[in-house]
């Protein structure tokens, strides 16, 4: 496939999932990434509506993943809320089974500054308890690095640091588990978009997110209204052997159709077919 058809757009909330899969067919959008805490796509509705997702599915052509919130802490120590994190994965997990979605990207948690390692541990054994579901309904996670926050933020997000998804991924070798690497959130690092290429296995990352940013503070940005430089990312990634597909996050629907154009672009000035 060429560039253009690689990139896919998550919808989020902003149509229900069997609405999203049409538009993207409409749109000639192969991948598509949906949330399905609330409505329109509240979590406790899909299993009555699997079915007809897994037909429009077969039916267009568009792959599915399931996003889930980053504000959900599965870094969870607390009573009564360990068990509910658990049974969130899991909830995942089984309604991308029942829908035929290809894969549901997940994240690490987030803790509270002093709590660091209890928390990056518990994030630990809950994803290993998800994986070990996952493999059993053969279904696939993609672990995401989250944005990096400001540094006198007493919360800040667990996986976001080169270091810290390697802590999981080298933890968590299991098929199961992929990665899902989100290019502005990179950014936000010193070490930048090339440093997370070189230290991680990239044979285990399925999606790269995009959206365009300064490199300060969290942004998702028109391409081209920031500072990230789409051409090399491309040619390195396409270079190294990446063939998983990406996935525009920025803005609306319109939006990310029309950056769609603006990032092959700069991939067609870098070399990238």
């Amino acid at each position: 496939m060429s560039i253009r058809e690689r990139i896919g757009v998550d919808v989020g909330r902003k149509l229900s999932v069997e609405d999203a899969i049409r538009w993207a067919a409409g749109h000639e959008v192969r991948y598509l990434d949906v949330q399905t805490d609330l409505e329109p796509n509240a979590l406790e509705t899909i299993q009555a509506r699997a079915p007809g997702i897994r037909r429009l599915l077969e039916e267009t052509g568009v792959e599915l993943g399931l996003h889930t919130l980053s504000g959900v802490n599965i870094a969870e120590i607390s009573p009564f809320m360990r068990k509910a994190a658990d049974d969130y994965l899991r909830a995942y997990t089984d309604m991308a089974a029942a829908t035929g979605a290809g894969w549901v990207i997940v994240h690490a948690g987030y803790h509270f500054t002093d709590d660091y390692a209890v928390r990056r541990d518990a994030a630990l054994e809950r994803l290993a308890r998800a994986v070990d579901h996952a493999e059993r309904m053969g279904v696939l996670l993609l672990l995401e690095n989250p944005n990096r926050e400001p540094a006198q933020a007493e919360v800040k997000y667990l996986g976001a640091t080169i270091e810290e998804c390697l802590f999981y991924f080298d933890r968590l070798p299991s098929p199961a588990l992929g990665f899902a690497f989100t290019a502005n959130h990179a950014h936000l690092w010193p070490d930048g978009v090339q440093g997370f290429i070189d230290a991680l296995d990239f044979t285990r990352c399925r999606e790269v997110r995009l959206a365009d940013c300064r490199g300060t503070v969290e942004e998702h940005l028109q391409p081209g209204d920031g500072t990230m430089d789409f051409g090399a990312l491309f040619a390195r990634l396409e270079r190294d052997g990446f063939r998983g597909h990406y996935m525009n996050q920025f803005g609306s629907l319109d939006d990310m159709l029309r950056g769609r154009d603006h990032i092959v672009e700069r991939a067609r000035e870098a070399g990238v077919a």
